[in-house]
């Protein structure tokens, strides 16, 4: 089957394993694509965002297009902003601003993209009086304080996420992640990485721990946004046992992602609610928003995107446990993943270090990380140790790809944050609450000058 044209009515299950298997690719043309969100706010207040008027989301977005970005409309609302080299920038539910980044061949070019990109926002959004945050979760306001955007897919979304989980509606709009997505070359080559990547999930999270504070105090969780992630909906979230049992492949996945329940359907330019409704359904031609309608490629993409596990598979693999940050975290999230998953030998070696880790111990550890972060333990083993021996492993993976910049120095060097955070055994978490308690006297309000981008 030709992938070409998303509008193809699809009515076998078979086609959906095509589609991602359609994703391998050798491993010459092995790329990454890095995605990081963050928060906007008023510099005079700190107040979230409004979608419109004089310091606002649309004054940003329509700012940005002097640089050549297209405008993208969902009726009149202007949501989205397109590059020709399939660069985008989207609106999360809560307004936080991401950035989905173009297909690059290696690190230097995602950091170039990334700066490029934040001296962009940051040229349109001084003189508005607006400033943006890199964190996990919004430190000082509430979910009542977030406006939410003017997406019609929101609107489901935030009617459906309490009849399912108690932290759905903060997921939507208090929390922001970076995350890089990574190819592989055969379905064999996808569920080593997917089983790799899966596993130590938790150790991403933990390094990347940014997020304390809850509405201007300190929390028991040093990623607070890895915690909502936890009881947001058990249906389409999780470490996803599956994935170590014999049958996994592409079609197991499949089979997975026709159990987690629907959204929505996009007909027309417009959003028909299907929430709670079954793909399977769908296939059949039974689904009750659209019945007799069978579904299209476009359908089956979309539906891809609404499983937020902490690894998702569409046609390559993303990695999805770390909190939002600074501007060099959003640089050393890719050169972890691609240093341990792109190079054999380093794939090898932290498929040793967790092949035996059984499933219990997994979400023992998934659930130990949002409060003990490099201290929580597996096997014995605490996660900072774990932590410095896939730095060494990332590391060689690196220097191995021998990729240079222009001043001759490889993509190892993207990895010194997480170096230093592993060494010292302190969180970004745990430094930003040690200045709450003292230089920022109980205040959260520093962090918005201190650590803004």
């Amino acid at each position: 089957m030709s992938f070409s044209d998303a509008n193809n009515p699809i009515s076998e299950k078979n086609a959906l394993v095509e589609y991602l298997e359609s994703g391998c690719r050798p491993a010459k043309e092995w790329r990454l694509g890095t995605e990081h969100e963050k928060f906007g706010f008023t510099t005079d207040d700190l107040r979230p965002l409004p979608y419109s008027g004089s310091s606002s989301i649309v004054a940003v977005l329509t700012g940005l297009q002097e640089f050549g970005w297209d405008p993208v409309y969902e009726h009149d609302n202007l949501i989205a902003l397109n590059m020709e080299d399939g660069c985008s920038i989207t609106l999360e539910p809560g307004g936080q601003l991401e950035l989905s980044g173009a297909l690059l061949e290696d690190i230097h070019e995602t950091c170039r993209e990334v700066d490029t990109h934040l001296k962009q926002v940051k040229s349109v959004s001084e003189p508005l009086g607006i400033g943006f945050l890199g964190a996990g979760f919004q430190p000082k306001w509430g979910i009542e304080d977030i406006p939410l955007m003017p997406k019609d897919r929101y609107q489901i979304m935030s009617a459906y996420m309490p009849k399912v989980g108690t932290l759905g509606l903060d997921m939507m709009r208090r929390t922001c992640t970076v995350q890089v997505n990574l190819d592989f070359s055969s379905e064999a080559d996808m569920i080593r990485k997917f089983r790799v990547s899966l596993a130590l999930q938790p150790i991403a999270t933990a390094l990347f721990a940014n997020s304390p504070f809850k509405e201007g105090k300190p929390t028991d969780y040093l990623s607070l946004r890895s915690h909502v992630w936890s009881d947001t909906d058990p249906d389409r979230t999780g470490m996803l046992p599956f994935v170590f049992e014999n049958d996994m492949g592409f079609e197991r996945y499949v089979d997975y992602m026709l159990d987690v329940p629907m959204y929505f359907v996009f007909r027309d330019g417009e959003y028909i609610d299907a929430s709670g409704q079954s793909f399977r359904d769908f296939l059949n031609g039974k689904l009750p928003a659209l019945p007799g309608e069978l579904p299209k490629l476009k359908d089956w993409e979309d539906h891809l995107t609404t499983a937020f596990p902490e690894v998702r598979l569409k046609r390559f693999l993303e990695m999805r446990g770390a909190d939002g940050g600074p501007w060099r975290r959003l640089c050393a999230l890719p050169a972890f993943w691609v240093g341990l998953l792109y190079h054999a030998d380093s794939l090898d070696a932290a498929w040793s270090m967790i092949r035996n880790w059984d499933v219990e111990s997994q979400q023992a550890l998934r659930d130990a990380v949002p409060k003990q972060a490099l201290k929580a333990r597996i096997n014995n083993r605490t996660v900072q140790s774990i932590a410095l021996e896939l730095l060494d492993l990332a590391r060689a993976g690196l220097n191995a790809k021998a990729r240079l910049n222009t001043i001759g120095d490889n993509e190892s060097g993207f990895l010194e944050p997480l170096q230093e955070t592993a060494e010292s055994g302190l969180t970004p978490a745990e430094r930003k609450v040690d200045q709450f308690n003292n230089e920022w006297q109980q205040s959260v309000d520093p962090m918005f000058t201190e650590h803004a981008y």
